[in-house]
């Protein structure tokens, strides 16, 4: 299995992963519609291909083209409150479009897949840490998209021996130890770019949603995952196709506040970081964070970047680099 199909690879964790397939001597086809990802921040030992999942042309253009041994899957739309807004475009990109990808994969005899998840699955945490046997309840059109793409392959698993991983990440943050790529969203929703462009001078002030909550300094505490690290858990789910199906959380087990991705980001750059204060917003649990013991066991992964100011020196490093860089 060398020949890598990364869909949705030029958008941030994709491209990252991309980079990491290709280091390990993995050959990578990268498709995307570039909607949301980014043509340079494709690495260019990858091949590309412009692509969409409602497009089965196109998609089926890709497997004409090459001969793909596995498919990475990245190319839903992640967006909570826009899926709020507008499911419809939710449900037909994220569901009606993976089907599309699912039963050409079928046409061409590929039957290998690895999907980029997500917590939002669980719903409203009723405890803590989130192992995989939580019940799930998804809250919002978004995570109910990914809910019922991994009810389809279970589904496509019984029925067409489909071989799938589904990685449920908890919350993405930081770049390339080489500041070669990193997070640019357009709109950034994520909390360390927010701080950081705000400790730039690009946005007038970063907002802490809530101070009252049950948690050491009254701020809501999530799980920050290094990028890498997440890209090494793809390769490794790869590698573990076929001997295993289902679901994995992917979260480093340890929770950082708001204030305290604040606090590191303010002596990573030496500067302070504006702030105002605001209401609570509806439906944010004061802890979310994962047991990862699954990915542990399972995937042999562990992941490397463990100190959330590690984590946010990557970012702060692509924030310097990035005007250069678009």
């Amino acid at each position: 299995m060398k020949k890598i199909l990364v869909m949705g690879g030029a958008g941030y964790i994709g491209s990252h992963t991309v980079k990491h397939l290709l280091d390990n001597d993995y050959e990578v086809v990268v498709a995307d519609n570039l909607i949301y990802g980014h043509l340079n921040a494709v690495d260019k030992r990858a091949s590309f291909i412009h692509a969409d999942l409602l497009d089965t042309i196109s998609l089926q253009r890709v497997f004409q083209n090459y001969k793909i041994d596995a498919v990475v899957h990245f190319a839903a739309f992640t967006y909570v409150g826009e899926s709020v807004e507008n499911p419809e475009k939710y449900y037909y990109n994220n569901v009606v479009g993976t089907v599309n990808l699912l039963n050409t994969m079928k046409n061409y005899g590929v039957k290998k897949i690895v999907f980029s998840s997500t917590c939002a699955t669980y719903g409203e945490p009723k405890y803590m840490p989130l192992d995989e046997k939580h019940s799930q309840n998804p809250i919002n059109p978004y995570g109910r998209t990914k809910l019922m793409i991994e009810q389809i392959f279970s589904d496509y698993a019984k029925a067409y021996d489909l071989e799938y991983i589904a990685l449920r990440y908890f919350n993405a943050a930081g770049a390339a130890s080489d500041a070669s790529i990193g997070e640019d969203h357009n709109p950034e929703t994520h909390l360390i770019p927010l701080v950081l462009k705000a400790i730039k001078g690009e946005r007038a002030s970063i907002k802490i949603f809530g101070t009252d909550y049950d948690t050491p300094d009254g701020t809501c505490i999530r799980d920050y995952i290094h990028v890498e690290d997440l890209a090494l858990a793809h390769r490794l789910a790869l590698e573990k196709l076929g001997s295993y199906s289902g679901c994995i959380n992917l979260g480093t087990g340890v929770g950082t506040s708001v204030k305290e991705i604040i606090k590191a980001a303010e002596d990573v750059s030496g500067k302070k970081c504006p702030v105002e204060y605001a209401e609570r917003r509806a439906g944010d649990p004061a802890r979310l964070f994962a047991n990862n013991s699954k990915a542990k066991d399972i995937l042999g992964w562990q992941p490397k970047y463990n100190d959330i100011k590690d984590i946010v020196q990557t970012a702060w490093n692509w924030e310097l680099k990035k005007s250069s860089w678009i």
